[in-house]
């Protein structure tokens, strides 16, 4: 800048005027250096502070990231540790119960009738602490009672008159050895009486216990004493256990009681029940079957509920069979069932078809209030008791095709709205369909009603028809009122 500040100088001649100019040139040039100097300076400060605030956020920047990855790292190993320390707990608790299932096991085993107990008292309070594995051990139980076993006979009543006779027969024979004695006679071959031992042993006694006692505890904890309204508002009983499935195939049972129980599928097929046997008010939320099985005393199912299907086939009833209020809200299967003692279904509930085919009652037959809401089916049954059907509904179909009643057979007031067939029916004793009303008569519709010979139809005014015996007065109409019409509509 100063050349050219110096040589755009025109030519002046050595003189004060000149050396004036050149240096105010100089000047200017020397101010220009410093300003582009300062301006140098101050971009290399800008510069300088641009990069060391950047320097700053950068490090702020990884001080942060770094500190949130330190915090990420530290609680990823935190949830390690809380997994290992919650894996150790879980696998030495498992092992714990390892050890205590397998050393009960190992009791029920034993020849020792106390060690057994002291097992099945393990297995329950394993059970009660773990219930992950309260069907493992329930099933164990079931398992000890599927063993084969005979129980051991109860002592007899004492017959004073036959033990007057044996002490007199037994007073004859000691006078006639010493008569024999005498007389220089051999004594004759003392005759050996063989009388039954109706004395247990002690094995079988003890066992007896044992079997009671796996009883009680499988009926302690699968009986809910709540009622099933309650039970949707509250937990049930700590001591109950839900939803547990039992199998007692072939199992020997004495006076089982498993009155209020709430049972999933269960199984009892060629089961002997030795005693009384109550189901009162059980509930069966699954499957049950009773195929073959022999109950020896009283079977009680009163207000019994069976969700699922149930099958009673081929099952013996040595006693009386009560199922008076049961509800059935699957298929029922009875056939080829014997009743030997009286069979009480008074106003239980069908909800789907009832099969009783087959069925041989040898006493009396309650049927009394049930509704039938699909098929019921007596086809080749046979009724040596009196047959009780007072106020039976059929809601769908009833079969009684070759049935055999050697008694009195009663369908008082019994409704039939579906078909009904009554085809080779015998009636021994007396039969009576008093006031027993079909739903719908119409003509179109006769190839569904097969009545006993001797009965026809009177027709109502309501369109609906009442049984009557042929050759008899005709029954007046019946005149329904409002709340008649509501009853038999509901009916």
């Amino acid at each position: 800048m100063a050349w050219w500040l110096l040589g755009s100088l025109p030519s002046l001649p050595t003189t004060a005027e000149e050396v004036t100019a050149r240096q105010g040139a100089i000047q200017i040039a020397l101010a220009l250096a410093a300003g582009i100097g300062a301006a140098i300076t101050l971009m290399l400060a800008f510069r300088r502070q641009r990069h060391q605030e950047h320097a700053a956020h950068v490090t702020a920047y990884l001080a942060e990231r770094n500190a949130q990855l330190t915090e990420q790292i530290a609680e990823r190993n935190a949830r390690l540790a809380e997994q290992v320390a919650e894996h150790n707990r879980q696998d030495a608790t498992e092992r714990r119960v390892t050890e205590l299932y397998t050393k009960a096991v190992e009791q029920l085993g034993h020849t020792t009738a106390a060690v057994r107990l002291g097992g099945l008292y393990a297995l329950e309070r394993l059970a009660q602490d773990n219930p992950a594995h309260r069907q493992t051990i329930v099933n164990v139980i079931c398992a000890y009672l599927r063993m084969p076993y005979s129980p051991p006979a109860l002592p007899k009543p004492i017959d004073l008159t036959r033990e007057r006779a044996e002490a007199l027969r037994a007073a004859h024979r000691r006078h006639h050895a010493s008569r024999n004695a005498a007389r220089g006679r051999k004594p004759a071959a003392a005759l050996t009486a063989f009388t039954e031992d109706v004395t247990p042993s002690k094995e079988a006694e003890e066992e007896r216990q044992v079997r009671l006692t796996a009883q009680r505890i499988l009926t302690e904890h699968l009986r809910n004493d709540q009622t099933a309204e309650r039970l949707m508002a509250t937990l049930a009983g700590s001591r109950f256990w839900e939803g547990m499935r039992i199998d007692l195939t072939g199992a020997t049972l004495i006076d089982l009681d498993f009155t209020g129980c709430w049972l999933t599928d269960a199984r009892f097929d060629g089961a002997t029940f030795k005693g009384d046997t109550r189901f009162d008010g059980a509930i069966f939320t699954g499957h049950a079957q009773f195929i073959e099985a022999v109950f020896k005393g009283d079977a009680e199912f009163n207000g019994a509920t069976f969700e699922g299907y149930v099958w009673f086939g081929g099952v013996v009833f040595r006693g009386n069979a009560m199922f008076a209020e049961a509800s059935f809200k699957n298929e029922a299967g009875f056939v080829e069932a014997a009743f030997e003692g009286n069979a009480v279904f008074s106003r239980a509930n069908f909800g789907f078809d009832a099969w009783f085919d087959g069925v041989a009652f040898d006493n009396g037959a309650q049927f009394g209030g049930v509704v039938f809401k699909e098929g019921g089916r007596f086809n080749g049954a046979i009724f040596r008791g009196d047959a009780r059907f007072k106020e039976v509904i059929f809601a769908s179909h009833a079969n009684f095709n070759k049935a055999l009643f050697e008694r009195d057979a009663h369908f008082d007031k019994a409704a039939f709205e579906g078909g009904a067939w009554f085809r080779e029916v015998a009636f021994e004793g007396d039969e009576r369909f008093d006031s027993a009303r079909i739903i719908k008569p119409d003509p179109e519709h006769s190839w569904e009603h097969i009545w006993p010979v001797g009965w026809e139809i009177v027709r109502q005014q309501d369109g609906s028809a009442l049984l009557q015996r042929a050759g008899t007065e005709p029954t007046p109409p019946i005149l329904i009122g409002k709340e008649d019409g509501q009853a038999d509509s509901h009916a």
